[in-house]
This record gives C-alpha cells, sequence and structure tokens, in this order.
C-alpha cells in the first residue's frame, strides 16, 4: 500500500493580505490557533511560524526577535525571518530563540555562514526562478543584439535527471 498523500508542515506569516503586518497578539493568536489544529492531526507535522518584517518594509530586528518569541512560545516548531541580510542578524535571531530558524538565502551570505551563524533551515524561495529568468533575458538579448543563437544550444541532461524508478 502506498503512502497517503497529505500536509507534513505549513507555514503561518505574520502578514496581513490588506497590507501590513498583524498586530503582535493578532499574529500569536494565529500561530497558537494552528499550532492546536496540527496538534489534532495523528501524524507528524512540523509549523513555521514567519516574522515578515523584513521583507514587508519594516526591518526592525528587535521586533522580529520579539514576534519569533512569541511565536516559539505559542509552540511553532520553525522560526522564520525572510530577508535577514547578514551574520549578525542570523547570529542575533538564533541566539534569542531555541527552536530551528530557517533563513531566505539571498545571495549575499554562502550556506557556510549562514549555518555558522545558527541558521537550521535555508529556503532559497523564488531564487532559482530569478537565476533561470535572467539567463533567458540574457540569451534573448543575444539573439537581438548580434544574432547570436548559441545558448539555444544549451541541452539539459533530463534523462540523467529524470532516470530511475517513479513511485
Amino acid at each position: 500500500m502506498s503512502p497517503r498523500p497529505g500536509l507534513s508542515a505549513a507555514s503561518i506569516e505574520d502578514y496581513d493580505p490588506a497590507g501590513r503586518l498583524y498586530w503582535l497578539e493578532d499574529a500569536v493568536e494565529r500561530v497558537a490557533a494552528a499550532v492546536e489544529s496540527a496538534s489534532v492531526l495523528g501524524f507528524p507535522f512540523t509549523l513555521t511560524a514567519r516574522a515578515e518584517n523584513h521583507i514587508r518594509g519594516n526591518p526592525d530586528l528587535g521586533d522580529t526577535i520579539a514576534r519569533l518569541r512569541a511565536f516559539e512560545e505559542a509552540g511553532a516548531d520553525v522560526l522564520y525571518a525572510p530577508g535577514l541580510r547578514t551574520v549578525d542578524e542570523i547570529r542575533a535571531v538564533c541566539e534569542a530563540v531555541s527552536r530551528p530558524v530557517n533563513v531566505l538565502a539571498l545571495g549575499g551570505l554562502s550556506l557556510d555562514e549562514i549555518t555558522a551563524a545558527g541558521a537550521r533551515r535555508v529556503s532559497v524561495g523564488g531564487g532559482l526562478t530569478w537565476v533561470a529568468l535572467e539567463a533567458m533575458v540574457d540569451a534573448a538579448e543575444a539573439i537581438r543584439d548580434k544574432g547570436d543563437l548559441s545558448a539555444l544550444g544549451t541541452r539539459l541532461p533530463l534523462d540523467d535527471w529524470l532516470a530511475g524508478p517513479l513511485e
């Protein structure tokens, strides 16, 4: 019998789609409700709570840490503050909480630097999409500006990448 499909993890943000960060009390209430819902699932489930400050125009490290501490106290399994840009910011967050911290890779730091600062998970977000888009734009400009079609000769080893048993 194959495993039953379903969720094993989710994240909850403290950003209101209306365009603002939730008040801390409201954000904590949302995290606590998600923790309670996850606790009755009957299977392992990882809940990540996100403090969106740094990607939503409020790069206040003190507020970010206060939010993550409150989310930890509410029971979140993983804490995430996307947009941290320096080793010092990452280290400050990681030292302020006891749960694993997730960091968004932004290209300015290496994986070794991020993990040495204490992060236990690293996300690439949409970063790989932007890398691919840049390659596409470069190829299109080469065609337009120079008539250079050489980028179209690129072949990916899809057979190798997709080889193996599909289950």
